[in-house]
Order: C-alpha cells, then sequence, then structure tokens
C-alpha cells in the first residue's frame, strides 16, 4: 500500500512536470516591434505588419510578434538602443539614426553617393549591403530587408533648377546634419536649418526659398501647395532596414531563423512597391496642384560640386572610404 501510494505520487509528480515542460516548450517568444509611422498610413506600418504576420504564421506560433506603430515605444534613437539591448526584438530604422552607433552606415547618406534609386538598391541588395549588414551585426543588430526613404530633391519658389548655379543664393532649409548643410552650400544655395515643422509657414511668408523632401513627403506635408517648382535632383536616397535584435535571432531554431529571413524579404518587397506607388501619386497631385517638376538628364556638376563633402568625409572617417568606392563601381 505504502508503495503503491509512493508510486502513484511519483507518476502524478511526473505528469505535472511534463506537462509544465510542454508548456513552456510551446510557450511563444513575444517579440516586440518598433515603427515610427502611424498604422495603415504608410508602407513602412504595412510591411512592418506584414512581417509580423509572416513571422507569426511561419513559426506556427512560437514567436509572437506585434508592432508598436506611432513611435509609441519612443523616438527611433532610443529604439535602436531598446533593440540593440533586447528590450525590443525588431524595427525599421532609417541608416541616417543608426549612424551614432554604427558608422558604417553614414556613408549611405553622402549626397549623390546613389545614381538613381534603381542604384541604391542594387548596392543594399550586393556587396554594400552585406559590408553594413557585417558592422551592423557587431551592434547586435540584424538587418532581414533592405528599403527605401525615397530620392530627395529640392523645390523651391524662385526658379527651377538645372544646374548648380540655380541654387545659388536661395535659403535652403535643412536639418541641422552637416552633410546636408555642406551640401547646399557646396553647390552655392544658402542652407538654413530649421524644424521640419515650420517649413510651410516659412515657404509661404518666404522666409524660405526652398526645401528638399522626398514626393511623398512634399505632398503630405503640404509644401506643395507654397512651392512652385520641384527639380529631380534626387541627390539623398536613405535606405531604411527592419532589422531584428540579434541575440532573439540567435535563439531561434535554423527552420525559425529562416522563416524570419524570409519574412524580412517578403515585407520588403512590399514596402518598395507601395512606395513607388505612393511616390507616384504623389508627384501626379503636385503636378495637379501647378508645380512644375523638371528632370536633370546630367548630373555630374552637381556631384562634381561635392567634391569638398567627399573630401571632408574621407578625411573624418578614413576606415570608411573604401565603402564609397564599392557603391560606384556598382553598375
Amino acid at each position: 500500500m505504502k508503495y503503491a501510494l509512493l508510486r502513484k505520487m511519483s507518476v502524478t509528480a511526473f505528469s505535472g512536470a511534463m506537462v509544465l515542460a510542454a508548456s513552456v516548450s510551446t510557450a511563444s517568444a513575444e517579440w516586440k516591434g518598433w515603427n515610427i509611422h502611424v498604422a495603415g498610413a504608410h508602407p513602412s506600418s504595412f510591411a512592418m505588419d506584414k512581417f509580423a504576420e509572416l513571422v507569426n504564421a511561419g513559426t506556427e506560433g512560437r514567436i509572437g510578434a506585434d508592432v508598436f506603430h506611432g513611435g509609441v515605444l519612443g523616438n527611433q534613437s532610443d529604439a535602436i538602443d531598446q533593440l540593440r539591448l533586447g528590450a525590443i526584438q525588431f524595427g525599421n530604422f532609417n541608416v541616417g539614426p543608426l549612424g551614432r552607433v554604427v558608422p558604417a552606415t553614414s556613408v549611405a547618406l553622402l549626397p549623390f553617393v546613389f545614381r538613381d534609386v534603381g542604384h541604391m538598391f542594387r548596392s543594399v541588395d550586393g556587396p554594400f549591403g552585406d559590408a553594413l549588414s557585417a558592422a551592423m551585426v557587431e551592434e547586435g543588430i540584424l538587418p532581414v530587408g533592405w528599403v527605401g526613404s525615397g530620392a530627395r530633391s529640392f523645390y523651391n519658389n524662385v526658379r527651377p533648377i538645372t544646374e548648380p548655379a540655380d541654387l545659388v543664393g536661395l535659403k535652403i532649409r535643412t536639418p541641422g546634419n552637416d552633410l546636408w548643410v555642406g551640401m547646399v552650400q557646396s553647390l552655392g544655395g544658402n542652407a538654413t536649418p530649421m524644424d521640419f515643422s515650420e517649413v510651410f509657414q516659412a515657404l509661404k511668408t518666404n522666409v524660405l526659398d526652398g526645401g528638399e523632401n522626398n514626393f511623398p513627403s512634399f505632398v503630405s506635408v503640404k509644401h506643395h501647395e507654397v512651392s512652385a517648382f520641384l527639380s529631380l535632383t534626387e541627390h539623398m536616397m536613405l535606405p531604411e532596414c527592419i532589422c531584428v535584435n540579434l541575440a532573439a535571432y540567435n535563439d531561434l531554431s535554423d527552420a525559425d531563423q529562416a522563416v524570419v529571413r524570409e519574412a524580412g524579404r517578403v515585407a520588403a518587397n512590399l514596402h518598395r512597391e507601395l512606395w513607388d506607388n505612393d511616390a507616384a501619386a504623389a508627384r501626379v497631385e503636385a503636378e495637379a496642384a501647378g508645380v512644375v517638376i523638371n528632370t536633370i538628364p546630367d548630373k555630374s556638376a552637381f556631384q562634381a560640386a561635392m567634391a569638398p563633402v567627399y573630401d571632408t568625409f574621407r578625411e573624418n572617417n578614413p576606415e570608411l572610404a573604401s565603402l564609397i568606392d564599392d557603391i560606384q563601381a556598382i553598375q
């Protein structure tokens, strides 16, 4: 009787342990994702939701990915730090803020370093992207997809820009970044750092002559309503990554790692498609509002004017100079 009771207790304890082990082994890893844009209103939001959806489905619940839109988990710099620490597990980040922790990404900020959007994507999808990924991995960040944030061009209320001389004397709003300021000054313009929220009124009252941005942003903030000309200099094209926390990724099985990588690829392709659609629609809207848009078939004079900017960058970052050469070698 005594042994039977002990045996019954042992079986009960063992069964309980197995149930507990099973619940632990099947519990999903919670992955929190950061996105600065509001849900359902930007290619990044749709892409991030698609990434989470595919990860959840492909891992059959072993990962429970959830996207927090609208920057509710902090600003972009904070979110990058959180990703490195593992407080969040994935996010959509621009190479600009990433440069603070991964200096190699700042190469992509150089004006005219990419000839066009296609060249930018061939660069991040090729050896240049591999080099950036390797540098980011060293900081605990793993890119699983590269997307774009549009080609930035100049707009103003004075004249079309067809050559650098057309920028001489124009007061052009820039972010408070040395590369942007140096670019405008090297082209002969009067670089005017200003908070983005103040630009509309400054254009309307002629405190500024112009600014620079991509088509969707140009239209969404109504700058097309207070600008007469937009010239397709396409001087900057800033890549963005869909990135995951390296430690969280390394904790996954090979099969689940493959799911995460494939989800990143699909989400990135969705983002690129949606962005192209939005940019085309924004251009139509700007033209309908009366903005005169001109192309610049030969940008060599603009590129040549960037020599001081590139010389300063190479001098300050000699270890990154080869990455510039890598980009320029890509056809």
